[in-house]
This record gives structure tokens, C-alpha cells and sequence, in this order.
């Protein structure tokens, strides 16, 4: 096991913080006359949700097989990037790291902080040029480094994060939102082994629950217990708890539909390269497809007039559309539209 220790890490102000302490925090009982909240004594929906999940991290805690100390709950995923920044880098000092391309939202959390944020680009087949890393690792001022694994927009697993992990003496952010459709094992596992480890999943994809904002953090209980301390006490709605443990009940469903998203994404994958708008199309370990296309532009605006809505990534990797894996009959009209569209050379 690294040896490390991450109070080392967190910025003082932090250290020193007191958390908010809400009323469900003080009483966890389940009976009684409430009159502790300030809360309206009337309707279904007139109490504050439990500020620790408990039930949906004891839910999750058998079915991850990762004890309950070890989980964080967040309002998305989104939530717990911001907060990483906030425990860990001091505005204006400390820096981040990422690679490029990747997801955007790193950047805005970085700028929400005033963190300046690094890039490392990825090489030709999107995976960490450790070379261009190497120089990164022993900078004292990079707090943490982000990677996404499954990628997004690449959509490829991210090889060598363990080389990551045992190297850098800094916080190693694993964005995990689309590992439900890789075949390769989840970080989540390495916990124990790396302190300075985060591992961030989500309920939005392939458990379906993309409006409800639900995300994970597993890391080391002082970690844990850091996100608890500066999170909003009621930072995930009961609405969204009880919606979250529906799924996790309803596992044979959520094993039939991820079973049918990867079919179709082979079928997409088999059948987006016979057709004249298309390059070239990206391997991909997530629930979406990257292709090159002859004008991403033009065949993305041809799409948007049969109500087709991909995402243009053109900025990010030259010329590619990003496309979601959808329903059966989505897909279908998606192929027939791209082989119809034609394109003056």
C-alpha cells in the first residue's frame, strides 16, 4: 500500500473548518414529533432528506462490495470535480492537471476556483504520453490530476493510471461515468492500495438517471469524510435518494438494457464505416460512438434538420461527431439519414 498523508494535501482553511451541522444530522431517528427542521408539518415532501444517504450507501456498499466508509454521494458527478477543488487546491496557488481531449467540465470547475488548469495532450490513439506527463509529476503545486476513463469524447479506456497513482504524491481524480459499458475492471477496486485515489461513477448512464443527478465518489474514509465535511448538508434530494435505490433494486433491468446498448453500438460500429460521410470511426468502451466524418459541420447540420441531435466535437478532435448509442429504431433512422446525406467534394 502507498504510504501517504493527505491532510498534507488539503488546503489549511479546511483542515480548520467546522461542518454545518443540520438538524437530520443531530437526530437520525426515524420516529417522532419533528419540530427540530423549521420545516412545514404538512405533505409528502415537507422534510429534509437524509444529508448522509445512508440507506443508498448501505445499497451500494453490497453492491460495489466496498464498505459504506469508503462512499460519497454527490448532486451528479459534477458536484464532487467542484469539490475536489475545493478541498484540495488553494485559489490562485495550486494547479490541476488534465489531458486533452477530455471532458469540459474539469476546465470550468478549474476556473470556478481560480486553479489554473494544465493540458497534456493525448497521442494518436488517445491514450497519456508519459513522456510529456513525466515533467508534471514531481510539481509541487499540482494537487491533482484528472483523468476520464472511459474518455469522453475518445470514448477508450485510459491504459496506465496505476503508473499515475504510484508516482504522482498528489490526488488522482478517475472519472469513471461510462466504466458500466467497458469490459475492463473499475479503479474502484485499487482504493485500498492508493490513498491519494478517487474514483467518480454516476447514476446518469447506464443506470438511466441522467435527471435525477447522482454521482459516487469512492476514495479512503479521511477522503470520504473531507467531501462530507465541505459538501451542502442536503446536497442530494430524497426524490433522487429513492430513485437511485429503485435502480440498484432492479438490477435484471439495468443488465437487459446495458445489454442491448452494447449491442447496438457494435452494430454501429460494424455498419458507420460502409458509409460515404465517414472517415473513420474511433473503438469505443462507452455508450457513445467517435467518427471522423468528410464535414462533420455539414453532415451535423444535415442531421439537425431530420431532428437527428449529435454533438459536433470538431474543436476538440478535428472534424468528429459524437454520437449516443440510442434506441434500436433511433439507430436505424440515425444510419439511414448519414448514408442519404451527400456531400460536395
Amino acid at each position: 500500500m502507498k504510504a501517504m498523508d493527505i491532510k498534507k494535501l488539503v488546503r489549511p482553511n479546511i483542515l480548520k473548518l467546522q461542518a454545518y451541522s443540520s438538524a437530520r444530522s443531530e437526530f437520525t431517528g426515524e420516529d417522532g414529533i419533528f419540530l427540530d427542521a423549521n420545516e412545514n408539518p404538512f405533505g409528502t415532501l415537507n422534510r429534509y432528506p437524509d444529508p448522509l444517504q445512508k440507506e443508498l450507501k448501505n445499497k451500494l456498499s453490497i453492491v460495489k462490495k466496498i464498505p459504506a466508509e469508503n462512499i460519497f454521494i454527490g448532486n451528479g458527478s459534477d458536484e464532487i470535480i467542484d469539490l475536489a477543488f475545493r478541498i484540495f487546491c488553494n485559489p490562485g496557488k495550486d494547479k490541476a492537471l488534465t489531458f486533452y481531449p477530455t471532458y469540459g467540465m474539469y476546465e470550468v470547475s478549474a476556473g470556478i476556483n481560480d486553479t489554473e488548469l494544465i493540458y497534456v495532450p493525448l497521442d494518436k490513439d488517445f491514450q497519456v504520453d508519459f513522456e510529456g506527463l513525466g515533467k508534471y509529476l514531481a510539481e509541487e503545486n499540482i494537487k491533482i490530476i484528472f483523468v476520464c476513463s472511459p474518455n469522453n469524447p475518445t470514448g477508450n479506456v485510459i491504459s496506465g493510471i496505476e503508473k499515475i497513482l504510484e508516482q504522482f504524491n498528489g490526488i488522482v481524480f478517475v472519472d469513471e461515468a461510462y466504466m458500466d459499458f467497458a469490459e475492463t475492471g473499475s479503479l474502484v477496486d485499487e482504493i485500498d492500495k492508493y490513498p491519494n485515489l478517487i474514483v467518480s461513477q454516476t447514476f446518469s448512464k447506464a443506470r438511466g438517471l441522467a435527471a435525477a443527478r447522482v454521482g459516487i465518489a469512492f476514495a479512503s474514509p479521511e477522503t470520504i469524510a473531507l467531501f462530507t465535511k465541505v459538501k451542502p448538508p442536503y446536497n442530494v434530494s430524497e426524490l433522487n435518494q429513492r430513485a437511485a435505490l429503485k435502480t440498484l433494486d432492479s438490477n435484471d433491468e439495468y443488465q437487459k438494457i446495458k445489454t442491448l446498448i452494447l449491442e447496438q453500438k457494435a452494430m454501429l460500429l460494424e455498419e458507420l464505416p460502409k458509409l460515404s460521410v465517414v472517415e473513420k470511426v474511433f473503438p469505443s468502451d462507452a455508450n457513445f460512438i467517435l467518427a471522423e466524418m468528410t464535414d462533420a459541420g455539414k453532415v451535423y447540420e444535415e442531421l439537425i434538420k431530420l431532428k437527428i441531435i449529435t454533438r459536433n466535437r470538431s474543436k476538440q478532435v478535428n472534424n468528429c461527431l459524437r454520437m449516443t448509442v440510442g434506441k434500436p429504431e433511433e439507430n436505424q433512422k440515425l444510419l439511414k439519414a448519414l448514408k442519404n446525406i451527400k456531400i460536395n467534394s
